[in-house]
């Protein structure tokens, strides 16, 4: 009987047992490339296809960067070719001194880690600094063709797939053109059959190139086939950008709304002669920003050390000046408030850079990270003193994040680490049964007092009762330490469960109603008034979406016999008596001072049953809300809460003073 076969052994592919120097390969020339081109462009996908063309394009700008060159030629044809033509000087044609039998271009197109930009004598910056970049697209071509003109001599040579297709030639005289063209087309083996380049990325790439040095223009070109009418696309096209990176984050953000009217930015050396620096930084009030930083025109996506550079700077100056103004919240600052939600720009041009691989996505030179931090912080002191309204104004900003942090952080330290992950509730709440929100609702009762009748006449399957002690914080006046040491907030957060701030989550409310519960009195609307509030400044979302209702307790019972009705005010009271109370017999009329005084069943019968209750659901305004405020005749809601409720009493005032002849009924 033959044994079970191990359905869990995976067979091994056996090798030869004997090995020796024969076995040990030497590859020569480019075919390393061909081998292993993940080792040289990241792999073979559509991101490196696209790839070659960034490294030429590279080359093209190291020219201009160098002063060489002004102009850059980009061309997709429909046979898939791409064409890259410069007016820089043009690759060398005369003969290398180390390979006397091939010209310096055969040699910097066949043969790795071969190129002007190791010294510092051709290029001060440059992007490529491997010597492989145009090797590599050599290597990974199955046609390219390189022309280039000296002398007013035009010359031009044929390559494939690494080696030499033709002998250099001279075509003859040419004076209209100067530079290097480079043509080629990647190579199926390599890509695949189906590889090609597409427009929208390749133009994209090198609108981003022409943002990064003001000196260029590059003039993009592609065949009508090749565009679709979704990528909305021209076939011709001129990028040139005095501007620079400013250009680039004004048409980035086009009309968004900033937290300061101009952006910070500028450009500086760097000390120690290490190259040079150009930054631009904005905040926008809306969306989340993005930050793209380059290195001799590279883009490095995973940043680096210039790009620690700039953090650190943004958050020592912005702190510094928080210092100065005696705010002693600015320790708590950190890089990802600063960073967060800003738009920032930053290209480094840097003598000698070291790239972590090949494709230069993240810049490594350390000393560097210093640099870039002296030169623009002293950059940033300037123009923080320079304007110190819009510095407030940025400092009130970035400490706004700080908050939304700290909220952040504090909503997952409010989780219990189980299964269930259920909310650490209040201990005074007297939660519901039932855990389905949009049958639910949680009163917000004024005091203990109120909240043992509120909790006796509950419904206690659905209805949920909060006691609050007294006031709460006004929120609009309050700073955020005051608002996370407040104690009635922080359990009211908890009892909701749907966060606060801009970490609002309706679909998080525990509950589909929540009323708003205090007395019938001047105390209770300023109760009302309160927490109103603090729906508006940390939890619009739920008030917007229509959860918050404020009950309508009873201020009056009136009693006559057997028949007692209740009254909401003064003016309700005088109506029941005039329609209701007709009879003969004592009428008695006595007025509640709080929902403590009031039985569980009253309270119940009241304003807690919904079939005898009444209540009234907030909504936001949404026009402008008319209010006599000196000259002003009408408000938006944020400016009306703030002149009612914020840290300027002035504006009451004048609001008292503008309306006090239209007040009627006063409760003292």
């Amino acid at each position: 009987m033959k044994a079970m076969v191990d359905l869990f052994q995976v067979p091994r592919k056996t090798t030869k047992t004997d090995y020796s120097a024969k076995d040990i390969e030497v590859l020569e020339g480019l075919e390393p490339v061909r081998r292993r081109p993940g080792m040289y462009i990241g792999g073979t996908d559509e991101r490196a296809l696209h790839h070659l063309i960034a490294e030429v394009v590279d080359n093209a700008m190291d020219e201009a960067v160098a002063g060489h060159a002004s102009k850059i030629d980009v061309e997709l044809s429909a046979d898939g070719f791409v064409t890259i033509r410069d007016n820089g000087r043009g690759i060398p044609i005369d003969p290398h001194p180390k390979f006397p039998n091939q010209s310096a271009l055969e040699v910097i197109l066949t043969t790795l880690h071969s190129g002007g930009k190791f010294g510092g004598d051709v290029y001060e910056t440059s992007g490529g600094l491997h010597g492989v970049g145009l090797s590599v697209v050599n290597a990974l071509s199955d046609h390219l063709t390189v022309e280039i003109v000296a002398q007013k001599q035009l010359w031009c040579q044929h390559y494939s797939r690494g080696h030499v297709a033709s002998p250099l030639t001279n075509k003859g005289p040419i004076s209209n053109r100067r530079g290097t063209t480079i043509r080629f087309h990647p190579d199926p083996e390599i890509f695949g059959a189906h590889a090609h380049f597409k427009p929208l990325l390749v133009y994209r790439m090198i609108r981003s190139k022409a943002y990064l040095f003001k000196g260029i223009e590059i003039h993009w070109i592609c065949d009508l086939s090749l565009l679709k009418p979704e990528d909305n696309l021209p076939a011709k096209d001129i990028f040139h950008f005095p501007g620079g990176l400013k250009d680039y984050l004004l048409e980035a953000l086009k009309d968004a709304p900033l937290v300061c009217p101009e952006p910070f930015s500028g450009e500086a050396e760097l000390p120690d002669n290490l190259g040079r620096v150009e930054w631009v930084v904005t905040w926008p009030l809306e969306g989340e920003g993005f930050s793209h930083s380059y290195c001799n025109t590279v883009p490095t996506p995973l940043g680096g050390t210039h790009e620690t550079g700039l953090r650190q700077a943004l958050t020592k100056a912005i702190r510094g000046f928080g210092e100065r103004l005696g705010n002693r919240k600015v320790a708590q600052i950190t890089p990802e408030d600063c960073t967060s939600g800003a738009a920032m720009l930053l290209s480094a041009f840097i003598r000698n850079p070291h790239f972590q691989g090949q494709t230069k996505e993240k810049l490594v030179n350390n000393e560097i990270t210093r640099a870039v931090e002296t030169v623009i912080k002293d950059h940033l002191d300037h123009w923080l003193s320079g304007q110190r309204d819009v510095a407030e104004t940025l400092l009130n900003h970035i400490l706004e994040r700080v908050d939304e942090r700290l909220r952040r952080k504090e909503a997952k330290e409010t989780l219990r680490q189980t299964p269930t992950r259920r909310l650490r509730l209040p201990g005074k709440l007297a939660d519901c049964i039932s855990e389905t929100p949009h049958e639910t609702e949680i009163f917000l009762v004024e005091g203990d007092s109120a909240g043992g009748p509120a909790k006796q006449g509950r419904n206690r399957k659905n209805q949920a009762v909060l006691p609050l002690r007294g006031k709460i914080l006004n929120v609009a006046s309050a700073s955020s330490d005051k608002l996370k040491a407040n104690q009635e907030i922080q359990d009211l957060g908890k009892a909701l469960g749907c966060g606060t701030g801009k970490n609002c989550d309706p679909s998080q409310l525990r509950y589909g109603r929540v009323i708003i519960l205090t007395d019938a009195d001047v105390d209770g609307a300023h109760i009302a008034s309160l927490l109103l509030t603090f729906f508006f400044q940390e939890m619009r979302p739920i008030l917007e979406k229509g959860h918050i209702y404020l009950a309508l307790p009873p201020l009056y019972r009136i009693t006559q016999g057997t028949k007692s009705l209740y009254a909401r005010d003064d003016a309700h009271r005088d109506e029941l008596l005039k329609k209701e109370f007709t009879g003969r017999g004592k009428i008695e009329i006595s007025r509640f001072k709080g929902l403590g005084e009031m039985a569980w069943q009253q309270l119940k019968e009241t304003t807690l049953d919904p079939k005898t209750r009444t209540l009234l659901q907030v909504h936001l305004p949404q026009t402008e809300i008319e209010a006599n405020f000196d000259d002003n005749g009408t408000l938006v809601i944020e400016d009306f809460v703030d002149a009612l409720m914020g840290r300027r009493p002035e504006k009451r005032f004048n609001f008292i003073q503008a309306n006090a002849a239209f007040a009627q009924g006063i409760d003292v």
